[in-house]
């Protein structure tokens, strides 16, 4: 995605909700974090970061107005908004598509998306007549055997990609395993560094860290906007979080990539909160190399295959850590020897997973006339409206959003440090807001534009704001 030079903070609520962003959509300048030691590289030290005062700062809470009866009226005037922006949605129909209730409020599709209405028919056929009728020949009367490129290139076109770039398989944990040892390969003799995103998921670590004794490397953690400056002719590869899992800040994809290259290494990116949230520019800007899960916002289903992305450039040289028999050449000569095949097939291991795969397939066709950049201004004008309910509904003092709020640093959630987060998200899902929580004080709110809409929106900050005034407050250090 194209990127502008844009540092301005826009304060929560101050951009019209249901606006197009002030700047281009998917922009997105790196900003300064704390650079991390690799033994910071887990749960609880970067949770110890989010006692420091946030970047963005706490969302301001509405004067103490109850005996004028203020908040009555405000949540009127919020309500009657959602109302008007849901009625002028162009993405409101898209909900009918998604096995959801009116009783609750569904914002964690950043940890599992919602379920497509059509995918357990679509499931049973698969089951029942391919399998169960079909049997071994649905491996090619059923196109079982070209499913993982067949839907990477659906997958494609979400992230900017051409076809034949994307195979879909195997976990995320396990692409990123394959990229990274893949990456340092290509970068050849004399490159023995990884640079890893230092706030990133733990399992992108855990695999980094087993990537470097496996080809002899030594992991580098850094800041991702302390990155270019820790890059170096030793550098082989940056492995970098498109979008923080934790706080939901947008990292500068292109400005990091050129950086990277400049360098004379590669990038890898994940884009697991980003694919299917916001335009991502894989060819545009050059990514080498990217991996990504699919039951998040592409609404994929518990444990959905991942896929895994090789620029065009790379694919000729690509060499797997774990050369499968899929990935083979010729697999049913079924040969001592490997010989790797062309293309991104080089990026398969060993069969897969049908079932899981073909929901994954089904879950797509929800996207049937959609564009990404309509996804991300809807994003936006949602969690614009969110902040600002927030603002309005909260009791003072009591939540801080990590979420940057300028549009270039945010992906599609917001994340609220809450000394009492715990208990606060416990009772909003009993309430029916379904958010999640993240160890130890920290309320994440993901919006999944193709179901989630305004008044979901303004509910959930309403709700919010009873359930902080019923539980007592607590230090927010």
């Amino acid at each position: 995605m194209s990127e502008s030079a844009m540092h301005e903070s826009v304060p929560a609520g101050s951009v019209p909700a249901g606006s197009a962003p002030a700047e281009p959509a998917g922009t997105e300048p790196a900003m300064p974090e704390s650079a991390m030691s690799e033994s910071a590289m887990t749960e609880p030290a970067v949770s110890e970061s989010l006692a420091a005062p946030a970047e963005s700062s706490a969302v301001p809470a509405g004067p103490p107005v109850a005996e004028t009866g203020a908040p009555a009226v405000r949540a009127r005037s919020l309500g009657a908004r959602a109302a008007a922006l849901d009625a002028a949605d162009g993405l409101a129909g898209r909900r009918e598509l998604f096995a959801l209730d009116d009783d609750s409020v569904y914002l964690d599709g950043n940890s599992l998306g919602a379920l497509p209405r059509h995918v357990p028919e679509r499931l049973q056929e698969v089951i029942a007549r391919q399998w169960g009728e079909l049997r071994i020949r649905s491996w090619t009367e059923g196109g079982w055997w070209e499913a993982p490129e067949r839907i990477g290139d659906r997958i494609a076109p979400l992230v900017g990609a051409g076809p034949g770039r994307i195979v879909v398989g195997d976990s995320t944990s396990v692409n990123v395993f394959k990229a990274v040892v893949a990456a340092v390969r290509l970068a050849g003799p004399g490159r023995d560094e990884i640079l890893v995103d230092a706030t990133t998921f733990p399992t992108d670590g855990y695999m980094a860290r087993s990537a470097a004794r496996m080809t002899g490397s030594r992991i580098v953690p850094v800041a991702p906007a302390e990155l270019p400056g820790a890059l170096g002719p030793r550098t082989a590869v940056a492995l970098v979080n498109h979008v923080d899992f934790r706080s939901g800040r947008l990292h500068d994809l292109p400005g990091i990539t050129a950086a990277v290259h400049e360098a004379g290494a590669l990038a890898l990116w994940d884009l697991c909160h980003s694919a299917g949230a916001l335009p991502v520019g894989l060819d545009e800007h050059g990514v080498d190399l990217a991996v990504g899960c699919t039951y998040k916002y592409l609404n994929g289903g518990p444990g959905a295959p991942a896929f895994l992305y090789v620029a065009e450039r790379h694919q000729d040289r690509f060499d797997s850590p774990l050369p499968g028999w899929n990935s083979h050449a010729d697999p049913f000569a079924m040969t001592g020897d490997f010989a790797a095949a062309e293309g991104a097939v080089r990026g398969r291991v060993g069969t897969p997973d049908i079932l899981s795969m073909l929901a994954l397939e089904a879950a797509l066709d929800v996207w049937t006339g959609v564009t990404v950049e309509a996804v991300r201004e809807k994003s936006l004008a949602l969690t614009d409206f969110f902040l600002e309910c927030v603002e309005a509904y909260a009791p003072p003092g009591r939540v801080a959003s990590l979420t940057p709020a300028a549009h270039a640093e945010r992906g599609s959630q917001v994340a609220l440090r809450c000394a009492e987060a715990p208990l606060v998200m416990e009772t909003l899902i009993a309430r029916g807001i379904v958010g999640d929580l993240r160890r130890p004080d920290v309320l994440r709110f993901g919006f999944t534009p193709l179901y989630v809409g305004f008044a979901d929106t303004e509910r959930a900050a309403r709700v919010l704001g009873e359930v902080l005034r019923e539980v007592p407050a607590g230090p927010l250090a």
